[in-house]
């Protein structure tokens, strides 16, 4: 079979298709930075580089592949409206559209269960469980992007949408590095009482939820799939395991909800007034996210795409921190 994985220079689309290539696919990438996927043609895959806001390019990807695996996207907790809509609505526009023109067989689309999120603290969330009102401009365009991607089935492509929850492993760039850094100066805390249980999903079983979503029979089509390891942990608990791996000492200070929020708050409101509007190091939803509740029910991909997660998070933790070590040591040399 043989594939296009966008978004290819990134985190989740990079893993995949070393994954894919693993797995005897035949692998066409696409990402902005060269330098990003250097690994990948040394593997074997086709990089072909470009902006898929062209819809042109967009299209020239598609030529001769059975299925796409869509990783690329606008992500983050901050920036303008546009931004996102661009990122994630428009350049999925383009790949549906180019899907459509060059009869891929099937697209498998990378959501995000941030679009469940609604300030409040969740247990065992369903696919279903859509709010009214997104919180951010983020989880709005991902939900957005997904309705394009199922609209497209009517029109004969196979579709699917993954909605995976909190990915990490060696390359992670957005969920500890940002904490490791705040410990270093000693500016992190314990919002409320550091007993709320979070998902987690190890990279390894993010991709094989892939690859059985690139096979999968007619039944599982047309559907969205909520993914993680089906181990919820408090966020903690885990925040401080990787302290220790990492060599840094243990977050022990607790700051309660309110406080954390209104220094978000404020902190936000500086940084929309500063020029460039420099990202804030603290946000509202990061309190929120370190504070509530937040785990996934996986029971429809554990019955229509057969998943089960093999890789604990604990290995997945333990893989990230070697990276990370390692990356610094680098730096350091």
């Amino acid at each position: 079979m043989k594939i296009l994985v966008t978004g290819a220079s990134g985190f989740i689309g990079g893993r995949f298709a070393r994954h894919a290539l693993e797995q005897g696919l035949e692998v066409r990438v696409n990402g902005r930075r060269a330098e990003g996927v250097e690994h990948l043609v040394k593997r074997g895959a086709q990089f072909v580089q470009g902006d898929l806001t062209d819809p042109d390019l967009a299209r020239r990807l598609c030529i001769g592949v059975e299925a796409v695996v869509h990783c690329a996207g606008a992500v983050g907790q901050w920036g303008r409206y546009q931004d996102f809509y661009r990122g994630n609505v428009e350049v999925t526009e383009n790949v549906v559209e180019a899907c459509l023109k060059e009869h891929v067989r099937r697209l498998v689309h990378l959501s995000s269960p941030s679009i469940y999120f609604d300030g409040r603290s969740h247990l065992g969330i369903r696919e279903e469980q859509v709010p009214k009102r997104f919180f951010d401009h983020y989880s709005k365009t991902k939900f957005m992007a997904e309705q394009k991607v199922f609209g497209a089935a009517e029109f004969g492509l196979q579709v699917l949408a993954l909605r995976p929850r909190m990915v990490t492993g060696a390359g992670d760039m957005s969920i500890f590095p940002r904490l490791l850094k705040m410990q270093h100066k000693n500016r992190l805390a314990i919002i409320g009482n550091g007993l709320n249980k979070v998902d987690f999903t190890s990279i390894q079983n993010l991709n094989d939820a892939l690859v059985s979503a690139l096979h999968v029979g007619e039944a599982a089509l047309g559907k969205a799939y909520n993914i993680s390891n089906g181990a919820p942990v408090p966020v903690w608990d885990v925040v401080n395991y990787v302290m220790r791996q990492v060599h840094l000492p243990q977050v022990t200070r607790y700051r309660s909800f309110g406080l954390g929020y209104s220094a978000a708050a404020l902190n936000e409101f500086a940084c929309l007034l500063w020029p460039g509007r420099p990202q804030p190091t603290l946000s509202r939803l990061g309190m929120h996210i370190m504070n509530k509740d937040f785990t996934l029910d996986i029971a429809r991909a554990r019955h229509h795409l057969d998943y089960a997660p093999t890789v604990s998070l604990w290995a997945a933790l333990d893989e990230f921190c070697g990276w990370w070590k390692a990356q610094e040591h680098r730096g350091r040399q």
